[in-house]
């Protein structure tokens, strides 16, 4: 999700992600501002030093910090950043495939709220978490519901007339997930739903 109509929708506003196809649906993410049912598994598994990639407003990064728990935020949006630093977290505005600090030395990397579909190209997106984790490090990735059809989508977000630009967005089902860890150098050691949300631990 990307540039001021995702700030505009961190906000309240009520923001629309319109497919290339014509489909449209409404850009909840005043959702991502507090806890919600099932972070619970991801956060567990942080007990070292943890990049939270495309990390919005920070809630994720916010809690493991309360917790004791080195944790980076990073966005691509200011307005996610500000408010993650607003809540007490740390966070950089910078973009996963350019130059983010501690490379190679993270224990854990969350990718939460469907963040493995960055870029549109998971398969890219695993091979750069490999540059980001330490030896032997994790990747907790919050993924569709096995079943789930995987894809790669042309989207934007929108607000009435105004639009956004276009930019790829891609959906992994758990089913998938095992062929694509494999072709990326990792094993899935962990996988779990919990509150209708679908996870997996890859090493």
């Amino acid at each position: 999700m990307i540039g001021p109509l995702y700030a505009r929708s961190l906000a309240g506003a009520a923001i629309e992600v319109e497919y290339a196809d014509g489909r449209r649906h409404r850009l909840d993410a005043t959702r991502w501002l507090e806890p919600i049912d099932g972070d619970e598994v991801m956060l567990a598994r942080c007990a070292r030093p943890t990049l939270d990639v495309g990390s919005g407003p920070g809630r994720l990064t916010v809690a493991l910090t309360r917790r004791g728990v080195a944790a980076l935020g990073i966005d691509i949006t200011p307005h996610a950043v500000r408010l993650t630093r607003r809540a007490g977290g740390l966070a950089l505005c910078r973009d996963v495939f350019d130059q983010v600090p501690g490379s190679g030395r993270w224990s854990t990397v969350l990718l939460a709220d469907g963040n493995i579909g960055i870029g549109g190209d998971p398969a890219a997106l695993l091979r750069r978490m490999r540059e980001l984790v330490r030896t032997g490090g994790e990747v907790v990735a919050e993924v569709a519901p096995p079943g789930t059809p995987s894809a790669v989508d042309r989207v934007r977000l929108r607000h009435g007339a105004v639009t956004g630009a276009w930019f790829s967005w891609a959906t992994v089902s758990l089913t998938d997930l095992p062929a694509l860890a494999g072709s990326t150098g990792f094993v899935i050691i962990h996988r779990e739903e919990s509150a209708g949300r679908w996870f997996a631990a890859l090493r």
